[in-house]
């Protein structure tokens, strides 16, 4: 059995008796391998995002949180593929941190000859990247947006001039060469976007708005020219 296949077999394996512990020992004669491979090997998942645990004592050994994995995904090499070139396409996005460790999940669910396949057809596609790539969305703003915290920022307007402003986190206007926070700004009394490379600075507050809603005739551009992120087909009907 190879590294890959290993690795698939050690989570279902994890996976099957979870929440129960299995020791070093027993995977290292189930998988025919050392207990140090074994170790190595539980290390390299758990660096790559799946939710495995030691459990000290007589008793203890690896455990895997079933509530937070996958079960196994029967995606083709090419679908897979597919998902890494559209999270390849996240840079300048605010879910750019997320987007390495969702594929890696993602690739971890996969049964091992249609991972092994998914890699190697991954590694004939090259990507260029645009002049005029977005800037990085910052982090703390996407954080607010998804914890829905009021931001106090300061924004330079196209002259450089910075104002403070107490803003409510509504979401994102993205454009090839820009993203942009929309929010209640406080200061103006109704939804503003904000250009996330001229913000100056940033501090999330503790307090939690009352929710608004979105409309898109709130972002002052033409119905036609903008489209709501479908996450699901199904999800949105």
């Amino acid at each position: 059995m190879n590294r890959t296949d290993r690795l698939y077999a050690l989570v279902e394996e994890l996976r099957a008796i979870a929440p129960r512990p299995r020791s070093a020992r027993w995977l290292a004669g189930r998988f025919e391998v050392s207990v140090r491979t074994v170790e190595r090997d539980i290390s390299a998942l758990q660096q790559s995002g799946v939710p495995i645990y030691a459990e000290a004592g007589r008793t203890g050994g690896y455990c895997l949180d079933k509530a937070r994995t996958l079960p196994p995904v029967n995606l083709t090499p090419g679908e897979a593929v597919a998902m890494a070139v559209a999270l390849g396409r996240l840079d300048g996005t605010p879910f750019r941190a997320t987007a390495g460790s969702a594929l890696r999940k993602l690739v971890a669910a996969m049964h091992g000859d249609d991972a092994a396949a998914a890699r190697d057809l991954a590694g004939r596609i090259h990507l260029l990247d645009g002049e005029g790539a977005a800037p990085p969305v910052p982090r703390l703003v996407a954080d607010a947006v998804s914890r829905r915290r009021v931001l106090r920022i300061g924004y330079a307007d196209r002259e450089g001039a910075v104002t403070r402003r107490d803003v409510e986190p509504l979401g994102y206007l993205g454009t090839e060469t820009h993203w942009y926070l929309l929010a209640w700004c406080r200061t103006r009394d109704a939804v503003r976007g904000f250009r996330t490379d001229r913000i100056a600075s940033i501090a999330v507050t503790a307090e939690v708005p009352e929710p608004r809603s979105l409309r898109r005739e709130d972002l002052g551009i033409a119905r036609d020219a903008v489209r709501q992120l479908e996450f699901s087909p199904t999800l949105n009907k």
